[in-house]
């Protein structure tokens, strides 16, 4: 099989003849239609350049002089109202742009560098059709488990993965899911990404020390249903949350960790009583995305030399799945990538009584993770395996994404 370049260069962006604001606007409706999740805009000792994050992965756009990014950054930075002349210290932002009837959020992110200032921005489609969740590409099975956990009535839900996984997505397809009107909801985040009608967000604010603990005791006076924690990343946030989930209001939050199981031992490490965390937490999830390979090149690879391939999930796929392996070489459709878009891959761990026993004893991530999927949780390495199988993905995707341990069958 013939895996696409995952690093073959975009098309250059055409930049010419333009002033400053056609050319911010064309980088975005550029940007935009690939689609990208960033763009960069940077300076090195000779040149500027331009680039990508495109499918998850950094794709060169162009390079142009150091004087013509030093323009496109202050136009952008006027526009988002940060302050122009201000080069020696980071600074934040945000546009909502506009063309022809799209609306993509945009967080601007600066920074000092020795060659001068880069900036980053981060693109959102403003369009809450996307953040269904049925949307996100999971397995029924994982996403009828996330589904059930949205319909506690309180509780901790974790999510976890690396940055760039989906995470903010999942957490605003399931405040999406739960505004209906019969709920208070609030959110603390860092910063708000994706503006929710319905919905009361807030952002924390060091500066003038309006820290994630400061604002989430403010939201708890505020008498919600329903919280969203942007990021648990200190003591006080982590106990506060359980504290939150105990008194019985629906939490969320996102968490440093690789698996779901990993989550437990990650709020462990931060001080959170275990016995308050049996007790509040309702189960938690870890995600990646990979690449959905396009259908306009993809191409069918005969497994009956290798019928096992897929034994461990054959009770999960359909009539005719798995029997072949797919991969694409990639066209002009596609850019060459071989893939269009991403796809949500998942697991779900609810908390049952014997793993809320292993959290009071403090048992070891591995020993919660081999009881959650001997009680059946659809684990990373099987729900990846699964899109391979639908010919979503392609295994050198599934290598690519997701780390080698996680990728090994359990004992």
């Amino acid at each position: 099989m013939t895996e696409p370049a995952r690093g073959k260069p975009l098309p250059a962006v055409e930049l010419s003849g333009l002033d400053a604001e056609q050319a911010v606007h064309r980088l975005i409706e550029h940007a935009s239609r690939l689609p990208a999740s960033d763009l960069f805009l940077s300076s090195n000792e000779t040149e500027g350049t331009l680039a990508v994050r495109h499918l998850g992965i950094l794709k060169p756009l162009g390079t142009l002089t150091r004087e013509e990014v030093s323009r496109l950054i202050n136009h952008v930075k006027a526009v988002a109202g940060m302050a122009v002349d201000q080069r020696l210290r980071p600074l934040d932002g945000r546009w909502v742009y506009t063309h022809d009837g799209r609306r993509v959020d945009l967080r601007i992110s600066t920074i000092p560098t020795i060659f001068g200032e880069d900036m980053s921005i981060r693109m959102m489609e403003c369009d809450l059709g996307l953040l269904e969740l049925g949307n996100l590409g999971f397995h029924k099975k994982n996403l009828d488990e996330l589904i059930a956990l949205l319909h506690s009535p309180g509780g901790l839900i974790l999510v976890t993965g690396p940055g760039g996984a989906g995470k903010t997505t999942t957490l605003y397809a399931c405040l999406n899911y739960l505004c209906d009107g019969t709920r208070k909801i609030n959110t603390v985040e860092d910063p708000v990404e994706l503006v929710m009608p319905g919905i009361h967000q807030s952002e924390i604010r060091p500066r003038m020390q309006l820290d994630f603990p400061e604002m989430l005791r403010s939201i708890l006076r505020q008498s919600p249903d329903v919280i969203m924690i942007g990021e648990i990343r200190d003591p006080v946030t982590a106990e506060t949350a359980v504290l939150a989930a105990n008194s019985g209001h629906l939490v969320f939050a996102t968490l440093h960790a690789s698996i779901a199981a990993g989550a437990i031992n990650s709020m462990l490490a931060l001080g959170v009583n275990s016995h308050f965390l049996a007790s509040g937490l309702l189960g938690a999830m870890s995600q990646r995305l990979v690449g959905r390979l396009c259908e306009h090149c993809k191409t069918a690879h005969d497994l009956s030399g290798a019928q096992r391939t897929f034994e461990d999930v054959r009770k999960w796929l359909e009539p005719g799945q798995g029997e072949q392996i797919y991969s694409a070489p990639g066209c002009e459709h596609c850019h060459y990538e071989g893939f269009t878009g991403r796809t949500g891959v998942a697991e779900v761990l609810r908390l049952s009584q014997e793993i809320r026993r292993l959290i009071l004893e403090k048992r070891p991530v591995r020993e919660i993770r081999k009881q959650a999927i001997q009680e059946g949780m659809l684990d990373l390495r099987r729900a990846a395996l699964l899109k391979v199988a639908q010919g979503i993905t392609s295994t050198e995707e599934v290598v690519r994404t997701i780390p080698a341990e996680y990728l090994l069958p359990d004992d």
